[in-house]
This record gives C-alpha cells, structure tokens and sequence, in this order.
C-alpha cells in the first residue's frame, strides 16, 4: 500500500511516500481503508522528533475517516472515523490507504458528515471536548475561549454552543472579531493582558466561570477574568515551558487550572468521545467544518511543510 512514512526525525525530508505492506490484524482489530486522513501540527512536530516515545519506522497521522473492510463482522462495511493514541506514535498512523486498529478504536462517523469533513474535526474536537468536560461546562456556564479562531477554539464556541453555555470569543484581529459577532458569537480583541480582566468583567459580571485558553500565553492574565471557583482550561504553553501565575489571586477566588492533552488518550476513549458529540452533527446541533483543502497523499510531504511554515489552512489527505 501507498503510505507517508519515516525512519528517523529531526528533519521533514525524512518524511517520503512509500509502498509498504499493508497492516496485518490482530485479534480483535479492524482494517479500514482511509478515504481522508486530516493533517495537524502535532503530525509535523512528530515528524520532527517531538515526542521521544514514537517507535521508528512510522507512518504518521491521527485522525481519519473511512470504511471498515476487515475484521469485526459487525462493523464490516461501516462508515467510521477515528483518532487518538498511539496512532502514528507506537503504532502505524492513517496517512496511508489502510490503518489496523481495535475495533473499539473506530466510531460510527455521522451521517451528515462526508469523509473529508470527519477526517478534520479529530484532534480538534476531542480536544475541545475533554476541555468542556473537565472544566464542567454546561447549560449557563459563562464562558471564554481566548483563540477563539483555531481549530480548538473553534470547536469549543461550537460544542460549548450545543450545550447551551453563555459564550464570550477573544481574538487577536477586529476582522476575526466581526466574523464572530455576524455569526452571533460576542468577540473582544485582545488588547494588554493587564486588560483583559476589566473586558471580560464589562461582558460577564462577576467574570467568566471557564475560561479556555488555546494559546499558551494568557494564563496570568486570565486570572482577573475568572469568576469564583472558576476554572482555566489551557492546552499549551510558552515555549520553555514556563509561566508566572499569580497564585495568591487564584486561590482567592477558588480557582483551579486544568490541563488538557489530547495525547492522554487512546484510540478506544477517543471513540467515545466521538460517538458522544457526533450525534450532534447528525442532530443539526455543530456546523459542518468548511474552508478544507484537500491534497493527494503523493503531495503529503509538501502538505507538511506548509502546515511547518505556518499554513493555517486546514489540510486532509486524499490517500
């Protein structure tokens, strides 16, 4: 089978189209033949030897859509998607015609979703997902995703919209901003960080009971904005790792800080949580995700230089 592969990291040109047996199942697993495979930052960082637990030779790529054509005979012929750990890690990912994985790693994709959308919402979506969950937002909940215009962001104003929360978007552009307001979402610009709480409390009185950053660099500043007992949900972090947070006003309000990495999560859990909000597409409760770009899998490597050098453009590889 034709499948994107690499035998060692550190350098995007160890990433090359190969012809490679296809998977062999074991006990328990199926076979799907991938119709879409989405294309996220973390492919490339893993490509660029990110994360010291990726087993070499590897075929990258988490998120896919396709048709189950071997294995549990009830799902022989379904229409699935999937994505999680160790997709692309420790095991062969779905940047190829077929991927091998457990039959509970696979979930019934929704009906109102053609191949190539599902493919992009895994990473994303279950991201967002866990991020609501944990930081128990729910019908009311006042809540703020800062990068509100990524693809998490995105997701979170969307399941967060579902669930009937009070939504506030941050943004760093006034065009972004007006694209969220014509859609119904209120959106502030992002101006100082010492701003931020004054903007957020002239929205939310008494300030937002979640706040969501996606970004990595607003977590000080969130701290002003939060209501009592609120929560901060933040899924990255400045470059070193570091962050100074005023601790003192955090726990004055009862604060907590959750951290949410889609990479604690494997296969199967990813599933549930994908058969849980993809009624919802079904249901017309999310908006089908538009603005994709599709690319063959020949021209993948290309696909992943973009995506390195910044593309924000949403990639799905056609295998």
């Amino acid at each position: 089978m034709k499948a994107l592969q690499f035998a060692r990291t550190g350098d995007l040109a160890a990433l090359e189209l190969r012809d490679i047996p296809p998977p062999r199942l074991s006990e328990g697993e199926v076979l799907v033949r991938v119709e879409a495979a989405g294309l996220n930052p973390s492919d490339v960082k893993n490509v660029l030897g990110r994360f010291p637990y990726t087993t070499l030779p590897r075929v990258p790529g988490r998120d896919f859509a396709g048709v189950v054509v071997e294995g549990a005979g009830d799902l022989l012929g379904a229409a699935v998607w999937g994505t999680g750990k160790p997709l692309g890690f420790a095991r062969d990912g779905s940047h190829a015609q077929f991927i091998a994985l457990p039959a509970s790693g696979v979930a019934h994709k929704p009906q109102r979703l053609s191949f190539v959308q599902a493919a992009a919402l895994g990473v994303p979506y279950t991201t967002a997902w866990d991020a609501l969950e944990r930081a128990a937002v729910d019908a009311g909940t006042r809540f703020l995703v800062i990068g509100a215009n990524g693809a998490v962001g995105s997701a979170a104003l969307a399941l967060a919209r579902a669930r009937g929360a009070e939504l506030l978007a941050a943004v760093r552009k006034p065009e972004q901003a007006d694209r969220l307001n014509a859609a119904g979402i209120p959106a502030i610009v992002l101006e100082q960080p010492e701003h931020l709480g004054a903007q957020v409390q002239a929205h939310f009185p008494g300030g937002a009971e979640v706040i969501f950053d996606t970004t990595g660099f607003w977590l000080p500043a969130a701290v002003p904005a939060l209501a009592d007992f609120g929560r901060i949900a933040i899924i990255a972090a400045p470059v070193d790792g570091q962050v100074q947070l005023p601790a003192l006003a955090l726990y004055r309000r009862g604060g907590s800080v959750v951290g949410v990495n889609s990479l604690l999560y494997d296969a199967t859990q990813c599933a549930a949580m994908l058969e849980a909000f993809g009624r919802l597409f079904d249901e017309e409760r999310l908006p089908l995700p538009t603005g994709l770009r599709e690319m063959p899998l020949e021209q993948g490597p290309a696909a992943y230089a973009e995506v390195n050098a910044g593309s924000a453009e949403k990639i799905i590889l056609r295998p």
